[in-house]
């Protein structure tokens, strides 16, 4: 007697073929299924090859949906995720790694974060000049122009320099002397000196004594704007790719550095340093889900994976019939009921499909989570009617 385990390739791909449990499975699968379709009564046009064939491919397409619907609760913690693990049937461990990857961007627009470098260089400023070029005077302490470096420059294979980018201004160093000079004595030579060597805060002059903090920012925003007002602003403005200085440099400045802080355009591959995940899980087709361990399923999805082999093996049954409408008898026709078997079993399969997908869907981590809120929420409006014994809140037992 012909057997699974004795046929030579007996499924169209083989996915389940070693398994112990499919191998017995799939001899009492011939046999659910032809008893079903009345062989006992009238010859079923199925091979045990047919079958075994719509059984391998009901536990293909249950495994599938079953991995769709694990994916929309799991995916955000694979994301990055090597490509080459097995995640499958495993519960894993939430993490924000999405979330602190997707704020990123938002740090390095605040420069306190990022995934790219910042650069700094310099211009020589000139007497009398108010207007530089930043793409070509803004150079490093080599000499060479920071718009020609890091991301922003591509070399072809000829050796020619291609300019891809842009760049962007994170800070200029140039700035008014700080208003904590004038905080509180505004006619002291000391503390000229102390701003300039960068220690006003630590002199008797400067000591903050304990008054309301509103009062400090008050006189603080009260000295920047006279500062603004009334004195030569320090201030830039930059046009295109020009940066225009204030107040015009002197021949005190001649020859002096203006520093500034800039980013090239952020290359979303090539971040400032070697992150694999960006060749990890991207999507839904690359989540590493192989296919299910056939013994471990449980007798949920196995009652699923009969019902839908039936609806497969009717469909089939009916397309086979459906090559002969009728067959010729002594005196008559038999009309074979190909066209009805293969409508029957495609609306089997539409509803076990329909079915499993409904059921998944209130078993999504989000759904869980939900109804575990509401059934906390509900327990305790219940406990508030449960009487407090002898004016006691505690139990015991």
């Amino acid at each position: 007697m012909t057997t699974f385990a004795n046929t030579t390739s007996p499924t169209p791909f083989g996915v389940f073929d070693d398994y112990t449990d499919f191998q017995t499975e799939a001899d009492n699968m011939v046999v659910f299924v032809k008893r079903k379709l009345g062989d006992d009564v009238l010859s079923v046009e199925l091979t045990k090859k047919m079958i075994w064939s719509s059984f391998e491919e009901a536990t293909l397409e249950y495994g599938s949906i079953l991995h769709q619907y694990q994916a929309k609760s799991t995916l955000l913690n694979y994301l990055g995720y090597s490509t080459g693990s097995d995640v499958q049937q495993k519960l894993p461990r939430q993490n924000l790694e999405y979330l602190t990857r997707f704020s990123e961007p938002y740090a390095m627009e605040a420069n306190i974060g990022g995934s790219y470098n910042f650069m700094s260089g310099s211009i020589t400023l000139e007497d009398g000049r108010q207007d530089y070029d930043l793409t070509s005077e803004l150079k490093n302490g080599d000499g060479t122009a920071l718009f020609t470096l890091g991301s922003n420059a591509e070399t072809s294979a000829d050796g020619t320099l291609h300019l891809r980018g842009k760049m962007k201004i994170a800070e200029v160093y140039h700035f008014n002397p700080q208003a904590a000079y004038r905080f509180f004595d505004t006619t002291s030579a000391i503390n000229y000196l102390n701003n300039e060597f960068s220690f006003e805060s630590f002199t008797p002059e400067t000591i903050f004594y304990v008054l309301p903090v509103f009062e400090d920012i008050l006189r603080a925003g009260q000295l920047d704007t006279s500062n603004r007002v009334r004195r030569s602003n320090y201030s830039y403005q930059v046009t295109g790719t020009k940066i225009r200085i204030f107040p015009t440099p002197t021949g005190q400045l001649d020859g002096k550095k203006l520093w500034i802080k800039v980013r090239h355009y952020p290359d979303p591959l090539n971040p400032s340093y070697t992150d694999n995940s960006i060749y990890g899980v991207s999507d839904l087709s690359n989540i590493p889900y192989n296919n299910l361990d056939y013994n471990k399923i449980n007798s949920i999805g196995r009652q699923w994976i009969r019902q839908y082999t039936l609806a497969l093996s009717m469909e089939t049954l009916g397309r086979v019939r459906s090559k002969f409408g009728s067959i010729p008898v002594p005196g008559a026709d038999v009309s074979l009921d190909g066209t009805s078997l293969i409508s029957e079993g495609r609306s089997d399969k539409e509803k076990l499909v329909t079915s499993l997908k409904e059921m998944l869907e209130t078993l999504t981590y989000d759904s869980l989570i939900e109804k575990s809120a509401a059934r906390a929420e509900n327990l305790m409006k219940q406990l508030k009617h449960v009487p407090i014994p002898n004016g006691k809140a505690i139990f015991f037992g």
